[in-house]
Protein backbone atom coordinates (compact mmCIF):
# COMPACT_ATOMS: atom_id res chain seq x y z
CA UNK A 1 0.00 0.00 0.00
CA UNK A 2 0.96 3.45 -0.95
CA UNK A 3 2.45 5.21 2.44
CA UNK A 4 -0.30 8.50 3.07
CA UNK A 5 1.33 11.81 2.92
CA UNK A 6 0.20 13.79 5.77
CA UNK A 7 0.32 17.33 6.39
CA UNK A 8 0.03 18.84 9.89
CA UNK A 9 -0.10 22.40 10.85
CA UNK A 10 1.35 23.02 14.14
CA UNK A 11 1.77 26.70 15.99
CA UNK A 12 5.08 25.81 16.88
CA UNK A 13 7.13 23.35 18.22
CA UNK A 14 6.23 22.00 21.34
CA UNK A 15 8.44 19.28 22.91
CA UNK A 16 5.31 17.27 23.66
CA UNK A 17 3.65 17.19 20.12
CA UNK A 18 7.34 16.35 18.79
CA UNK A 19 7.26 13.53 20.86
CA UNK A 20 4.48 12.34 18.79
CA UNK A 21 5.46 13.72 15.21
CA UNK A 22 8.71 11.65 15.81
CA UNK A 23 7.04 8.28 16.46
CA UNK A 24 4.98 9.28 13.31
CA UNK A 25 7.71 9.51 11.20
CA UNK A 26 9.06 6.34 12.19
CA UNK A 27 6.04 4.34 10.85
CA UNK A 28 6.27 2.95 7.37
CA UNK A 29 2.41 4.22 6.56
CA UNK A 30 3.08 7.50 6.91
CA UNK A 31 5.37 10.02 4.46
CA UNK A 32 5.06 13.17 7.23
CA UNK A 33 5.61 16.67 6.70
CA UNK A 34 5.36 19.27 9.90
CA UNK A 35 5.30 22.99 9.42
CA UNK A 36 4.84 25.25 12.48
CA UNK A 37 3.40 28.50 12.05
CA UNK A 38 6.42 30.39 14.34
CA UNK A 39 9.27 29.09 15.73
CA UNK A 40 8.74 30.83 19.20
CA UNK A 41 7.34 33.94 20.86
CA UNK A 42 8.45 36.13 22.90
CA UNK A 43 7.18 34.85 26.45
CA UNK A 44 7.45 30.67 25.12
CA UNK A 45 8.58 29.01 28.33
CA UNK A 46 10.60 26.06 26.24
CA UNK A 47 14.24 26.57 24.61
CA UNK A 48 14.10 26.62 21.21
CA UNK A 49 15.45 22.84 19.67
CA UNK A 50 16.89 21.85 16.15
CA UNK A 51 14.18 20.65 13.83
CA UNK A 52 14.07 17.24 12.08
CA UNK A 53 14.28 16.70 8.19
CA UNK A 54 10.49 16.36 8.18
CA UNK A 55 9.87 20.00 10.58
CA UNK A 56 9.66 23.23 8.50
CA UNK A 57 8.48 26.78 10.18
CA UNK A 58 6.43 29.27 7.91
CA UNK A 59 7.32 32.51 7.23
CA UNK A 60 4.93 34.60 8.69
CA UNK A 61 3.82 36.90 11.58
CA UNK A 62 0.94 36.97 14.65
CA UNK A 63 -1.16 40.07 15.52
CA UNK A 64 -1.98 39.34 19.68
CA UNK A 65 -5.77 40.62 20.63
CA UNK A 66 -5.68 40.11 24.45
CA UNK A 67 -4.65 36.93 25.31
CA UNK A 68 -5.20 35.53 21.81
CA UNK A 69 -2.80 35.15 18.41
CA UNK A 70 -3.98 35.47 15.18
CA UNK A 71 -1.13 34.16 13.20
CA UNK A 72 -0.55 34.68 9.15
CA UNK A 73 1.90 32.71 6.74
CA UNK A 74 2.97 33.31 3.25
CA UNK A 75 4.69 30.92 0.90
CA UNK A 76 2.31 28.57 2.00
CA UNK A 77 2.95 24.73 0.40
CA UNK A 78 1.47 23.56 -2.64
CA UNK A 79 -0.86 20.13 -1.36
CA UNK A 80 -0.66 19.08 -4.67
CA UNK A 81 1.42 15.74 -3.02
CA UNK A 82 -0.65 15.57 0.58
CA UNK A 83 -2.92 12.94 0.77
CA UNK A 84 -4.51 14.24 4.72
CA UNK A 85 -3.90 18.08 5.91
CA UNK A 86 -3.97 17.99 9.92
CA UNK A 87 -4.07 21.57 11.72
CA UNK A 88 -4.31 22.18 15.30
CA UNK A 89 -5.45 25.87 15.72
CA UNK A 90 -7.87 27.44 13.89
CA UNK A 91 -7.70 30.82 14.67
CA UNK A 92 -4.84 31.68 11.59
CA UNK A 93 -4.90 32.47 8.02
CA UNK A 94 -3.41 29.06 7.17
CA UNK A 95 -6.34 27.33 8.58
CA UNK A 96 -8.74 28.98 7.59
CA UNK A 97 -7.23 29.26 4.12
CA UNK A 98 -7.25 25.57 4.51
CA UNK A 99 -10.46 25.11 5.00
CA UNK A 100 -12.15 27.10 2.27
CA UNK A 101 -9.21 26.22 -0.81
CA UNK A 102 -8.73 22.39 -0.03
CA UNK A 103 -11.61 20.76 2.40
CA UNK A 104 -13.53 19.58 -0.37
CA UNK A 105 -10.44 17.86 -2.12
CA UNK A 106 -8.96 16.42 0.54
CA UNK A 107 -9.39 15.50 3.80
CA UNK A 108 -8.83 18.17 6.39
CA UNK A 109 -9.17 17.46 10.24
CA UNK A 110 -8.72 19.51 12.87
CA UNK A 111 -6.82 18.20 16.02
CA UNK A 112 -7.43 20.47 19.45
CA UNK A 113 -7.85 20.69 22.88
CA UNK A 114 -11.69 21.67 24.60
CA UNK A 115 -12.48 25.48 23.46
CA UNK A 116 -12.56 27.59 25.62
CA UNK A 117 -15.78 29.38 26.73
CA UNK A 118 -17.05 32.13 24.02
CA UNK A 119 -15.55 35.46 24.69
CA UNK A 120 -18.08 38.30 24.76
CA UNK A 121 -18.06 41.63 22.00
CA UNK A 122 -16.34 41.97 18.97
CA UNK A 123 -13.87 39.26 20.16
CA UNK A 124 -16.03 36.29 20.92
CA UNK A 125 -18.18 37.01 17.30
CA UNK A 126 -14.48 36.68 15.62
CA UNK A 127 -14.00 33.85 17.02
CA UNK A 128 -17.56 32.20 17.48
CA UNK A 129 -16.73 33.09 12.96
CA UNK A 130 -13.79 31.08 12.92
CA UNK A 131 -14.88 27.95 14.82
CA UNK A 132 -17.92 27.66 12.81
CA UNK A 133 -15.58 26.70 9.65
CA UNK A 134 -14.15 23.00 11.60
CA UNK A 135 -17.65 22.38 10.42
CA UNK A 136 -16.21 21.85 6.74
CA UNK A 137 -13.80 19.24 8.03
CA UNK A 138 -13.81 15.81 7.71
CA UNK A 139 -13.04 14.98 11.02
CA UNK A 140 -12.16 16.07 14.30
CA UNK A 141 -9.38 14.48 16.53
CA UNK A 142 -10.19 15.86 19.71
CA UNK A 143 -7.85 15.68 22.77
CA UNK A 144 -9.29 13.75 25.75
CA UNK A 145 -12.49 12.57 26.40
CA UNK A 146 -14.10 15.67 27.55
CA UNK A 147 -12.55 17.85 24.28
CA UNK A 148 -14.64 14.90 22.12
CA UNK A 149 -17.98 15.64 24.33
CA UNK A 150 -17.78 18.85 23.82
CA UNK A 151 -16.67 18.46 19.89
CA UNK A 152 -19.73 16.19 19.42
CA UNK A 153 -21.74 18.76 20.96
CA UNK A 154 -20.68 21.56 18.85
CA UNK A 155 -20.50 19.24 15.02
CA UNK A 156 -22.80 16.47 15.46
CA UNK A 157 -22.32 15.45 11.89
CA UNK A 158 -19.20 15.11 12.27
CA UNK A 159 -17.21 11.72 13.13
CA UNK A 160 -14.84 12.94 16.43
CA UNK A 161 -12.08 11.22 17.45
CA UNK A 162 -10.37 10.97 20.87
CA UNK A 163 -6.62 10.90 20.58
CA UNK A 164 -5.18 12.91 23.73
CA UNK A 165 -1.57 14.25 24.23
CA UNK A 166 1.32 11.22 24.59
CA UNK A 167 4.88 12.28 25.50
CA UNK A 168 7.42 10.08 26.20
CA UNK A 169 7.67 9.95 30.02
CA UNK A 170 10.60 7.33 30.17
CA UNK A 171 12.72 9.70 32.11
CA UNK A 172 10.00 10.12 34.33
CA UNK A 173 10.41 6.62 35.40
CA UNK A 174 11.54 6.01 39.14
CA UNK A 175 12.20 3.40 41.83
CA UNK A 176 11.68 5.77 44.73
CA UNK A 177 9.35 3.52 47.22
CA UNK A 178 6.23 6.70 48.60
CA UNK A 179 5.64 8.25 50.69
CA UNK A 180 8.85 9.48 52.40
CA UNK A 181 8.66 11.98 55.61
CA UNK A 182 7.65 14.45 55.26
CA UNK A 183 5.07 13.84 52.52
CA UNK A 184 6.13 16.34 49.38
CA UNK A 185 3.39 17.88 47.24
CA UNK A 186 4.23 19.11 44.01
CA UNK A 187 2.71 21.47 41.56
CA UNK A 188 4.40 21.82 38.06
CA UNK A 189 3.27 24.75 35.60
CA UNK A 190 2.96 28.55 35.75
CA UNK A 191 1.89 30.27 39.10
CA UNK A 192 -1.23 31.88 38.09
CA UNK A 193 -4.70 31.83 39.17
CA UNK A 194 -6.35 29.86 36.05
CA UNK A 195 -3.77 27.12 37.40
CA UNK A 196 -5.57 27.41 40.93
CA UNK A 197 -1.49 28.54 42.49
CA UNK A 198 -4.06 30.55 45.08
CA UNK A 199 -6.25 27.58 46.02
CA UNK A 200 -2.98 25.58 46.49
CA UNK A 201 -1.58 27.71 48.68
CA UNK A 202 -4.85 28.16 50.99
CA UNK A 203 -5.25 24.22 51.43
CA UNK A 204 -1.77 23.76 52.04
CA UNK A 205 -1.43 26.80 54.74
CA UNK A 206 -4.59 24.52 56.20
CA UNK A 207 -2.79 21.40 56.21
CA UNK A 208 0.60 23.43 58.35
CA UNK A 209 -1.83 24.80 60.57
CA UNK A 210 -3.65 21.76 61.65
CA UNK A 211 -0.34 19.82 62.24
CA UNK A 212 0.21 17.79 59.28
CA UNK A 213 3.83 17.24 57.76
CA UNK A 214 4.22 17.87 54.61
CA UNK A 215 6.37 20.47 51.95
CA UNK A 216 5.28 22.05 49.10
CA UNK A 217 7.06 21.63 45.75
CA UNK A 218 6.46 24.77 43.54
CA UNK A 219 8.01 24.47 39.49
CA UNK A 220 7.70 26.58 37.30
CA UNK A 221 7.61 30.67 35.97
CA UNK A 222 7.16 33.04 39.00
CA UNK A 223 4.34 35.21 37.50
CA UNK A 224 1.93 35.78 40.01
CA UNK A 225 2.94 33.78 42.64
CA UNK A 226 4.72 36.74 44.93
CA UNK A 227 1.34 38.57 45.28
CA UNK A 228 -0.26 34.84 46.21
CA UNK A 229 2.35 34.31 49.12
CA UNK A 230 1.60 37.19 50.98
CA UNK A 231 -1.94 35.97 52.84
CA UNK A 232 0.20 32.67 53.78
CA UNK A 233 0.93 31.89 57.30
CA UNK A 234 4.77 32.32 58.14
CA UNK A 235 4.38 28.53 59.22
CA UNK A 236 3.57 27.17 55.84
CA UNK A 237 5.76 29.94 53.59
CA UNK A 238 8.84 27.93 55.63
CA UNK A 239 7.20 24.19 53.99
CA UNK A 240 7.24 26.32 50.26
CA UNK A 241 10.42 25.25 48.28
CA UNK A 242 9.61 27.81 45.02
CA UNK A 243 12.50 25.76 42.51
CA UNK A 244 11.93 28.06 39.56
CA UNK A 245 10.97 27.53 35.95
CA UNK A 246 12.91 24.43 34.01
CA UNK A 247 12.78 22.59 30.56
CA UNK A 248 11.18 20.15 30.05
CA UNK A 249 14.38 17.32 30.24
CA UNK A 250 15.26 18.96 34.00
CA UNK A 251 11.53 18.20 35.10
CA UNK A 252 12.18 14.66 36.14
CA UNK A 253 14.35 15.35 39.21
CA UNK A 254 11.69 17.43 40.56
CA UNK A 255 8.94 14.47 40.07
CA UNK A 256 11.25 11.99 41.83
CA UNK A 257 11.13 14.00 44.66
CA UNK A 258 7.11 13.99 44.76
CA UNK A 259 5.31 12.28 47.12
CA UNK A 260 2.07 13.33 45.61
CA UNK A 261 0.97 15.98 42.23
CA UNK A 262 -1.46 18.38 42.50
CA UNK A 263 -3.02 20.91 39.17
CA UNK A 264 -5.87 22.49 40.61
CA UNK A 265 -6.59 24.71 37.54
CA UNK A 266 -9.80 26.87 36.86
CA UNK A 267 -9.33 25.97 33.55
CA UNK A 268 -7.08 23.64 31.60
CA UNK A 269 -7.41 22.26 28.14
CA UNK A 270 -5.04 19.43 28.82
CA UNK A 271 -2.26 19.08 31.15
CA UNK A 272 0.72 17.77 30.15
CA UNK A 273 2.35 17.77 33.69
CA UNK A 274 -0.28 15.56 34.89
CA UNK A 275 1.07 12.79 31.76
CA UNK A 276 4.43 12.91 33.76
CA UNK A 277 3.26 12.98 37.08
CA UNK A 278 1.54 9.41 35.53
CA UNK A 279 5.05 8.37 34.45
CA UNK A 280 6.64 9.61 37.46
CA UNK A 281 4.04 6.99 39.34
CA UNK A 282 2.54 9.80 41.61
CA UNK A 283 -0.51 10.07 43.10
CA UNK A 284 -2.49 12.58 41.47
CA UNK A 285 -5.09 15.11 42.40
CA UNK A 286 -6.62 17.58 39.38
CA UNK A 287 -9.56 19.59 39.48
CA UNK A 288 -12.38 18.81 37.05
CA UNK A 289 -11.35 21.60 34.97
CA UNK A 290 -8.36 19.69 33.93
CA UNK A 291 -8.72 18.13 29.97
CA UNK A 292 -6.80 15.90 31.29
CA UNK A 293 -8.30 14.21 34.26
CA UNK A 294 -11.29 12.31 32.96
CA UNK A 295 -8.83 9.94 31.16
CA UNK A 296 -5.27 10.16 33.33
CA UNK A 297 -7.28 10.07 36.88
CA UNK A 298 -9.49 7.20 38.26
CA UNK A 299 -10.60 8.70 41.48
CA UNK A 300 -10.01 6.48 44.15
CA UNK A 301 -7.30 4.21 42.56
CA UNK A 302 -4.73 6.90 41.16
CA UNK A 303 -5.76 9.96 42.96
CA UNK A 304 -8.53 12.12 43.03
CA UNK A 305 -10.83 14.80 41.08
CA UNK A 306 -12.09 17.73 43.00
CA UNK A 307 -14.36 20.81 41.58
CA UNK A 308 -12.75 23.38 40.31
CA UNK A 309 -12.60 26.40 42.25
CA UNK A 310 -12.88 24.41 45.55
CA UNK A 311 -9.71 25.13 48.09
CA UNK A 312 -11.33 22.95 50.75
CA UNK A 313 -12.40 20.04 48.41
CA UNK A 314 -9.08 20.46 47.31
CA UNK A 315 -7.54 20.22 51.63
CA UNK A 316 -9.77 17.41 51.84
CA UNK A 317 -7.85 15.25 48.92
CA UNK A 318 -4.59 15.81 50.25
CA UNK A 319 -5.47 15.34 54.03
CA UNK A 320 -6.67 12.44 53.18
CA UNK A 321 -3.30 11.15 51.59
CA UNK A 322 -1.23 12.76 54.25
CA UNK A 323 -3.43 11.36 56.97
CA UNK A 324 -2.89 7.65 55.97
CA UNK A 325 0.40 6.96 54.08
CA UNK A 326 -0.70 3.64 52.53
CA UNK A 327 -2.85 5.11 49.80
CA UNK A 328 0.30 7.17 48.49
CA UNK A 329 1.87 3.76 47.95
CA UNK A 330 -1.03 2.20 46.34
CA UNK A 331 -2.15 5.15 44.23
CA UNK A 332 1.31 4.96 43.45
CA UNK A 333 1.20 1.96 41.71
CA UNK A 334 -1.64 2.39 40.30
CA UNK A 335 0.06 5.61 38.23
CA UNK A 336 2.97 3.17 37.08
CA UNK A 337 0.51 0.70 35.90
CA UNK A 338 -1.80 2.99 34.13
CA UNK A 339 1.60 4.79 32.74
CA UNK A 340 2.53 1.64 30.33
CA UNK A 341 -0.21 2.58 27.69
CA UNK A 342 0.79 6.10 27.27
CA UNK A 343 3.73 6.38 25.15
CA UNK A 344 4.15 8.17 22.04
CA UNK A 345 4.00 4.92 20.46
CA UNK A 346 0.83 4.39 21.62
CA UNK A 347 -0.65 7.74 20.84
CA UNK A 348 1.01 6.98 17.26
CA UNK A 349 -0.54 3.89 16.55
CA UNK A 350 -4.04 5.83 17.18
CA UNK A 351 -3.15 8.33 15.11
CA UNK A 352 -2.33 5.67 12.12
CA UNK A 353 -6.06 3.85 12.70
CA UNK A 354 -7.40 7.34 11.70
CA UNK A 355 -5.19 8.06 8.69
CA UNK A 356 -6.24 4.56 7.62
CA UNK A 357 -9.92 5.77 7.60
CA UNK A 358 -9.01 8.06 4.73
CA UNK A 359 -6.95 6.02 2.64
CA UNK A 360 -9.34 5.10 0.23
CA UNK A 361 -10.56 8.04 -0.64
CA UNK A 362 -6.28 9.53 -0.48
CA UNK A 363 -6.00 6.36 -3.42
CA UNK A 364 -8.88 8.23 -5.24
CA UNK A 365 -7.63 11.34 -5.20
CA UNK A 366 -4.39 10.28 -6.65
CA UNK A 367 -6.02 8.35 -9.47
CA UNK A 368 -7.80 11.38 -10.16
CA UNK A 369 -4.55 13.65 -9.90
Amino acid sequence: MDRLKVTFYSILPSPYQRDLFYELSCRPEVDLKVLYLESSYPDNPWSEKPLQLYEKTLLGGCLTWGASRFHYNWHLPQLKNTDVIVFNGYQNLAAQQILHTQSKQLPCIFWGERMVANSMGVKGQVQRLLAAGLGQCRAIVAIGSRAQQDYQQRFPKLPIFNIPYYCNLSDFKTTIQRPRHPITILFCGQMIERKGVDLLLQAFDRLIQTGAKARLLLVGREAELPTMMQSISADAKQSINYAGFHDPEYLPQFFEQADIFVLPSRYDGWGVVVNQALGAGLPIICSDAVGAAPDLVEPGVNGAIVPAGDAKALYSALMHYISNPETIAAASQASITKGVAWTPQVGAERWVEVFQKFSDLAAGNRRKG
